[in-house]
């Protein structure tokens, strides 16, 4: 084991208007999650020496304490060590950039994942010495992920996303013959841990104290009856709008309504995985397929649509891989 001693950060423009959870897991590569939420809460971390919350916003200038942290000697990524990588490129100019995110990648490293997309783009666009994630997607939802290259764009698209302007369409393929009259899924929903301390979330009523209020709206495009290369189950194809971006919605909304997605390993029907792993699908079928948003600068509407990987199209179209 290694032992740090106490570590101060100062904030720059990159770090400007972050909350802070986001700065530190930006800057401690290696460091659980969980550990960096635990040091926040106990007040062991200081920001210009006060105490601070985990969404505390920062700004330019701001000095951060943080405490000794014994880590791992094996265990101690950084941004340095991230592979160069880049990703199918949909869109950029010189204010942000819009790339196909694929499944199992990450978009940052953290929780036991060395690095992500944004260490991996960072590594490979050296040019270019801001870029920051906008929004993020799970690890095994594929499709449009946007990047700022310049705080005036990240603030912009992050204010978007906060207000709820933009518009989130997302493909995926649940179990079961989706009734065409449930269109909207307006269900609050609240984040809790495991034993493991894996987090979850779940569906709970309006008045529970920790409620997030969540809305999702469905569409069918396509039902599929029972085939042997489904495991024997109908399914349908839907596009799911989300007005609110909260963890997991999707995967919960949809679980809870007794249509779990195909390949989810935390919601899904485990036993139709297996299935359906047998037949080619290795991944959870989710793909953030459309996004409308304004131009952060000249605020023009844009709208950027990311196809079917080739793994879930076959799917689509009714037949077996």
């Amino acid at each position: 084991m290694t032992t740090a001693a106490i570590l101060y950060l100062t904030v720059d423009e990159a770090g400007a208007d972050q909350r802070l959870d986001n700065f530190l897991i930006r800057h401690l590569k290696g460091v659980p999650k969980t550990h960096i939420y635990r040091i926040i809460r106990s007040g062991e971390v200081r920001c210009n020496k006060s105490r601070c919350k985990v969404d505390t916003r920062l700004a330019i200038g701001d000095q951060i304490r943080v405490p000794p942290i014994r880590l791992s000697a094996t265990v101690q990524p950084t941004a340095e060590q991230a592979p160069a990588r880049h990703f199918p490129l949909l869109f950029e100019d010189e204010d942000f950039l819009a790339i196909n995110k694929p499944a199992g990648v990450a978009v940052h490293g953290g929780s036991g994942v060395s690095f992500g997309v944004i260490e991996q783009l960072r590594r490979a666009m050296p040019a270019h010495p801001f870029l920051e994630l906008v929004h993020r997607l799970d690890r095994e939802t594929s499709g449009i992920l946007l990047i700022a290259k310049k705080k005036r764009a990240l603030t912009a698209l992050q204010s978007q996303f906060k207000a709820r302007e933009t518009g989130k369409v997302y493909l995926t393929l649940v179990k079961g013959e989706w009734p065409a009259n449930l269109k909207v899924i307006d269900t609050a929903l609240a984040k809790f841990t495991l034993a493991n301390g894996e987090r979850r979330v779940r569906g709970v009523s309006k008045d529970d104290p920790n409620a997030l209020p969540s809305l999702s709206l469905v569409k069918v495009l396509k039902h599929h009856a029972a085939r042997s290369a489904a495991g024997d189950a109908a399914s349908s194809l839907l596009a799911v709008t989300i007005k609110t971006g909260r963890t997991h919605q999707i995967r919960v909304h949809l679980s809870q309504k007794g249509y779990v997605i195909a390949g989810d390993d935390k919601y899904g029907d485990f036993e139709w995985n297996k299935q359906l792993a047998a037949h080619g699908l290795k991944r959870m079928f989710l793909h953030a397929w459309r996004l409308d948003f304004k131009h952060p600068l000249n605020g023009e509407p844009m709208r950027l649509q990311c196809e079917l990987p080739p793994e879930l199209i076959s799917w689509v179209k009714g037949g077996a891989p």
